[in-house]
């Protein structure tokens, strides 16, 4: 999976816009792997890895998380829309008050202790997934002054082997901080950096209780999603 996508679409390994790029960023040129070379099969993640209500993040706490309750469904899809089928989903994220259950994270905030931020699921034989959770908050962080980061879901996709991971974010229509943001902002091509926003999808949600959000994956190819974020 990891060398499907074009390298237009994904963002550069050093973004200056994005201060954490420049340590991390390779400082030698990386080996040329033969196409397709991290395409061997190997272990498939064992189904009892995702238990009952893994996928519900508002579900696991003595009372009710704090916040927007939200359904978020989608597909993940190959380059010619197939459905890739019992592939490991797992999201991340921050909770309504825009802070991670992380030690790491000791913004003045609120700690939501009904809400881990955590979740995974398997994908159905239409390639389908489901969390239920609650939209996450805005928050600050030191990448320039007054930097916020936008509202935003964080995705993990597991092929075949553990070298097959694949990770990405993902974004809410009609967030003013989207254009400021250098994360979002260092995916190239401008058309591929609105694929990683999801659309409000009524139907999807849950009458009188929860909104409904739709995100789709696609893993390579013309519409494929920006990845490596």
């Amino acid at each position: 999976m990891n060398d499907m996508t074009p390298p237009t679409i994904d963002p550069p390994y050093l973004y200056p816009g994005y201060r954490s790029t420049l340590l991390r960023s390779p400082k030698e040129k990386l080996l040329e792997l033969p196409r397709g070379a991290l395409d061997v099969p190997g272990p498939l993640v064992p189904k009892g890895f995702v238990r009952d209500g893994d996928n519900d993040l508002t579900i696991h706490g003595k009372s009710a998380p704090l916040g927007e309750k939200m359904v978020l469904v989608g597909r993940l899809l190959d380059a010619d829309g197939r459905p890739i089928r019992d592939s490991l989903v797992e999201i991340w994220q921050a909770n309504a008050s825009g802070r991670y259950h992380h030690p790491g994270d000791t913004h003045d905030a609120p700690l939501d202790p009904n809400f881990h931020g955590i979740g995974r699921t398997f994908t159905n034989a239409q390639g389908e997934y489901r969390f239920v959770t609650v939209k996450p908050g805005s928050y600050p962080w030191r990448n320039h002054p007054f930097a916020w980061r936008p509202q935003h879901i964080h995705f993990s996709l597991l092929g075949n082997a553990p070298v097959q991971r694949l990770v990405t974010q993902m974004y809410f229509p009609g967030d003013p901080l989207l254009d400021i943001d250098p994360v979002y902002n260092s995916v190239p091509d401008p058309a591929a950096r609105k694929r990683m926003i999801s659309s409000l999808a009524l139907e999807s949600g849950i009458e009188g209780i929860a909104l409904g959000y739709h995100f789709d994956i696609v893993l390579a190819g013309a519409k494929s999603t920006p990845l490596g974020i």
